[in-house]
């Protein structure tokens, strides 16, 4: 049985269903990564047993995987800013965000190259040698170093998030305002057709208008049609986080929603399969291309509806992932990276290879997390603050029948 809540309590408590989507995203994401070292796509270092087996899956979670994160940050942060107020959303975001990123360049992160470049026979063993021309801004290589690798996330977040706060008035006057009665007018569809496809639109734009010139580089300088993408989703979540109309035609929508992105997967599938002949014929390319951003936002609106319905209650496992899954991220690519690059030269059978990694990313992530979250100094380099008592290891224990 579903819990109710009344429409003052919806305003106040917090979102679980996002909290939950947020998780299972990061989720997604990392186990993303780990195909990555199956694909045939670039990538930092390669299984003997790459092949496109799993291409066609990954190339359905692509367009969504990164969107959907962006619009629930958006809807953070207007929860967020609402709690605080600007200069101490602008600080915490600066401080949670930048110091990951700087730790990461400079620390965790060093692995990936180093594994990368020896992998493609660009230098010789000597991690500590290697170390000191990572460093070494005028040594180079066929990548960029000192690198942010997968934190690119983090960066653009961390950027979107000064923006958002420098703009938070207009936007939420803009919220409670036009976007308001937007979602109003769209919601008010008997099919929901308006929401579904006029929020496509600045999507269809920049595919097709600023793509073509500004391929993704996440070097940030000269990433504009990511950003224009990522951060409309930012924009897009912070409307919608407040807006009743939103939320109410997401419930309606996301039956309809899960059909149609399901049917378009399909066509998406049989498209890329036969990528040869969709290629020969411009028409054909553009209609993959706009199918393509119409069912990543078909898929976030049918995961939004689906987490209202299903996920929007607390849990001490809920708690526990919400702390830990930033660090999680954090972590993952490099984990990933290191038992994949000493897994190489063994030519373990495919599945056996595969099961270690899946294994070693979830048992080093969650082994380094429990140990970064128990030494404070750490702890800020990986988003947590410097001491929770929710995440501090008890140093004695509780009196009997002491409360929580």
């Amino acid at each position: 049985m579903r819990y109710e809540t009344t429409p003052r309590d919806r305003k106040t408590r917090r979102r679980h269903d996002l909290d939950w989507l947020r998780v299972a995203a990061f989720g997604v994401l990392i186990l993303y990564h780990v195909g990555m070292f199956y694909v045939t796509w670039d990538w930092h270092v390669k299984s003997p047993h790459m092949s496109r087996a799993l291409e066609p899956a990954m190339v359905l979670v692509n367009p969504w995987r990164l969107a959907l994160l962006f619009f629930i940050s958006g809807a953070a942060m207007r929860f967020a800013l609402e709690k605080t107020g600007r200069a101490a959303f602008a600080g915490n975001r600066f401080l949670r965000l930048a110091l990951p990123v700087a730790f990461a360049m400079t620390v965790l992160i060093v692995p990936q190259s180093y594994y990368e470049l020896l992998y493609k026979g660009e230098i010789g063993p000597g991690y500590w040698r290697f170390y000191a021309d990572y460093l070494n801004l005028a040594r180079q290589f066929s990548i960029v170093t000192p690198t942010w690798n997968h934190l690119w996330y983090v960066v653009y977040l961390l950027i979107y998030a000064m923006i958002v706060a420098a703009l938070a008035p207009l936007l939420t006057r803009i919220a409670d305002g036009s976007a308001a009665r937007f979602f109003a007018w769209a919601g008010a569809g008997r099919t929901g057709l308006r929401l579904v496809l006029v929020p496509v639109l600045p999507f269809l734009f920049y595919r097709f208008c600023l793509s073509p010139h500004y391929p993704t580089t996440h070097a940030l300088v000269d990433d504009w049609a990511n950003h224009a993408n990522n951060l409309t989703l930012v924009f897009l979540g912070y409307m919608a986080a407040r807006s009743d109309a939103f939320w109410a035609s997401v419930d309606a929508l996301r039956s309809r929603a899960l059909l149609a992105a399901v049917a378009i997967a399909t066509l998406l599938t049989v498209a890329y399969l036969n990528a040869s002949w969709v290629r020969s014929d411009a028409a054909l390319l553009a209609g993959f291309h706009a199918l393509r951003t119409i069912y990543a936002w078909l898929v976030i609106l049918a995961l939004l509806g689906l987490a209202r319905r299903w996920l929007d209650r607390p849990g001490p496992v809920l708690a526990y992932l919400n702390r830990a899954i930033f660090p999680y991220y954090i972590l993952h690519q490099t984990v990933i990276v290191v038992i994949g690059a000493l897994l190489i030269p063994l030519r373990l059978p495919a599945l056996v290879e595969a099961g270690i990694i899946v294994a070693g990313t979830v048992t080093g992530c969650a082994v380094l997390y429990e140990a970064i979250r128990r030494i404070p100094p750490l702890r800020p380099f990986f988003g947590l603050p410097f001491l929770d008592r929710r995440d501090a290891a008890p140093t004695r224990p509780a009196p009997a029948g002491a409360g929580r």
